[in-house]
């Protein structure tokens, strides 16, 4: 595997060198019709409402416009939604038939809804355990609604390495049988504690044993803790065999057009070589560029991977 790789990773970077002599447009331009084209791409490009979470915090933007932002604006036609921006809609049906008929108007897919702030799902205290999985029923009614895969969730908990995993994938075996019913997917984000040790998430994902419970990569959440990190290839590597999304976190660029935290070529090889080929959600987080400027800079670099990979 990692042979494969590396060999891979020096043909890439020999392709990238030979684009910028020959000219991105020339080199990379597709022949295919514009249809036969879209079909044959090696993945999918979506957009994660949190990548526009300061507009939306600031009003500047109306979270019932997401679609249209993302389609006229981006030129992306699938969303990823966030539950911090529609908290008290969960059961508002007449906000959620809105929300659906906004997105079917511009032709915009809604693959998933991300969850926070509704408890630890390995809460070491049953009864607080047992609030957190009812606490994400209503998400996945909506996510059923909206047309969804799957809700993203956390998987926090306290205690030693083995009890977090034991509690964790408990609280995912109840919620995943529940969301079973809907057709739905619960996935679990790297997203800060144990989560983001790759290991330790993928076998809390082992041992919640459900085939409708799996994980969402995020290229940039290997933070465990202060200055611990969890090397980030490593880690999409443990959990690519489970995934059902991906999340491909950005900050900064260079002058070519590189996220500077994370060769792109190299994950996005990771990624496919695991059989991947759904939807990457682009997350942009950075402050150097706007996050219009920002989401339009990641697409850029994703499209052009994808195009140097194909």
């Amino acid at each position: 595997m990692e042979k494969t790789i590396m060999n891979r990773r020096d043909f890439i970077q020999r392709a990238a060198t030979a684009t910028l002599g020959l000219g991105v447009a020339g080199l990379l331009r597709p022949t295919l019709s514009s249809a036969a084209h879209h079909e044959k791409q090696l993945f999918h490009i979506s957009l994660a409402q949190w990548s526009l979470h300061r507009a939306f915090r600031a009003k500047e933007l109306d979270p019932l416009d997401f679609a249209k932002v993302t389609k006229e604006e981006f030129g992306i036609h699938a969303v990823e939604y966030v539950n911090q921006f529609y908290k008290d809609k969960a059961t508002d049906s007449c906000y959620l038939k809105e929300l659906k008929k906004r997105a079917d108007d511009y032709g915009v897919k809604s693959l998933l809804i991300m969850c926070d702030g509704e408890g630890r799902l390995g809460d070491p205290d049953s009864a607080a355990r047992t609030k957190a999985v009812e606490n994400h029923y209503k998400w996945v009614e909506a996510a059923k609604f909206l047309g969804c895969h799957s809700i993203r969730v956390n998987a926090g908990s306290s205690g030693s390495y083995e009890e977090q995993m034991k509690l964790a994938s408990e609280g995912l075996q109840r919620l995943s049988d529940f969301a079973d019913q809907y057709g739905l997917n619960v996935i679990v984000e790297n997203h800060g504690g144990l989560s983001s040790n790759g290991e330790w998430l993928a076998g809390t994902l082992r041992m919640a044993n459900r085939f409708n419970c799996g994980a969402l990569p995020d290229f940039g959440n290997f933070r465990v803790s202060g200055d611990e990190w969890y090397d980030r290839y490593k880690g999409v590597s443990e959990l690519m065999p489970y995934a059902k999304a991906v999340s491909a976190k950005t900050h900064d660029f260079n002058d070519l057009g590189n996220e500077t935290h994370t060769d792109y070529y190299r994950m996005m090889d990771i990624v496919l070589e695991a059989g991947y080929r759904g939807f990457v959600g682009i997350e942009y987080e950075g402050s150097s560029l706007g996050e219009y400027e920002g989401i339009k800079a990641t697409k850029a670099l994703l499209e052009k991977v994808r195009d140097v990979l194909s």
